[in-house]
């Protein structure tokens, strides 16, 4: 069986000394950004792990992470697996603690976790107070054995889509970019209120058909309201069967998926075509949609790339480093047949 790579093996590889691949691994020392991108891909590339137990007796650091989170599905395991993959590569094992309760009890778990020492940084991906938080503008390394703590807003008390994963600017797209097929008449599909990503959606929508109505361009919009209030597609299906005979042509903006598969059944039982008389975007770019008839037009959002995004964060305040720039989109619109032919930017 091979020998596992060493620190030795990755100096050569990458071209450098072994203390600049220390540097490297653990944020100290003075190094430019491209080596260490540079000794970090070398080191991802061969597999090569840092002894975490050696390094933590020589520099009485651990090279730990832990990311607290509330109880995972889907999308929250993909935003941990973002977040471990940016971890290992930067040369840290990272650990997951599901926590529960309200934002005092969460706040006194992430406290008893960082005042612990065991880790050098603790992530937490749901809210928590204040006073628990670092402060990134003071110098972490004198944070006097603690963990430092990084918050990034990307699930609410229940585990729901905040922050940047709320975020509804795509909305603005669609609407903008069907007035620019010539499209009038708008209607939105709802979501529950109680939810931060589709109270964005809404809120997103009613902004940008007024934005239309101020404009002399779009001056003729029309927008026949918001109606729905679930993700039921069942409700969807009611809420299109109940528009007036003359609602078509008409494009409806849906705030996910399954209430835009709901508004296709309904626009189909009353014989209206689609993407003829009406059109239809829906979100969360669900496998089901690229086979509806027509295809779904959606918003694909990359919970991996939050992941990485909030631990990028988490590394640079552990290093003392600025807080890195984020240019990954976290959405992304895929244009398909349910929104006719487009002339899209």
């Amino acid at each position: 069986m091979p020998n596992p790579p060493t620190s030795r093996d990755v100096a050569r590889l990458a071209g450098v000394s072994q203390a600049t691949v220390s540097y490297a691994l653990t944020g100290r020392g003075t190094i430019s950004a491209a080596t260490r991108a540079r000794v970090l891909q070398v080191a991802e590339s061969v597999g090569y792990r840092p002894n975490l137990a050696a390094r933590s007796m020589r520099t009485r650091r651990t090279g730990r992470l832990a990311v607290v989170s509330g109880p995972t599905l889907d999308h929250q395991l993909r935003v941990l697996a973002g977040a471990g993959e940016v971890a290992t590569a930067a040369g840290y094992a990272v650990e997951t603690r599901t926590v529960d309760g309200d934002v005092e009890e969460r706040t006194a778990r992430v406290r008893e976790l960082a005042a612990a020492g065991q880790h050098e940084g603790v992530l937490t991906l749901v809210p928590v107070l204040a006073d628990v938080l670092t402060d990134l503008g003071a110098a972490v390394a004198d944070r006097a054995g603690e963990s430092v703590v990084v918050a990034e807003a990307t699930f609410d008390e229940h585990m729901r889509s905040a922050g940047d994963l709320a975020d509804a600017g795509p909305v603005a797209v669609f609407v903008e970019t069907l007035l620019a097929a010539g499209h009038r008449r708008f209607l939105h599909v709802a979501g529950p209120d109680q939810y931060v990503s589709a109270r964005a959606r809404r809120d997103a929508y009613l902004a940008a058909i007024d934005r239309a109505a101020a404009d002399p361009a779009t001056a003729d919009v029309v927008s026949l309201g918001v109606v729905g209030g679930t993700w039921s597609p069942e409700d969807a299906r009611l809420a299109v069967q109940a528009l007036p005979d003359d609602a078509p042509p008409l494009a409806v903006v849906a705030a996910n998926d399954l209430l835009a598969a709901g508004v296709l059944r309904g626009a189909a039982e009353r014989g209206w075509s689609a993407p003829g008389d009406v059109v239809v975007t829906g979100w969360d770019a669900a496998a089901m949609g690229a086979y509806l008839t027509p295809s779904l037009t959606t918003v694909d959002v990359d919970f991996t790339e939050a992941g990485r995004r909030a631990m990028r964060r988490l590394v640079a305040a552990v290093r003392g480093e600025p807080a890195p720039r984020q240019d990954a989109a976290v959405q992304r619109i895929v244009w398909r047949e349910s929104t006719g032919p487009l002339t899209v930017a």
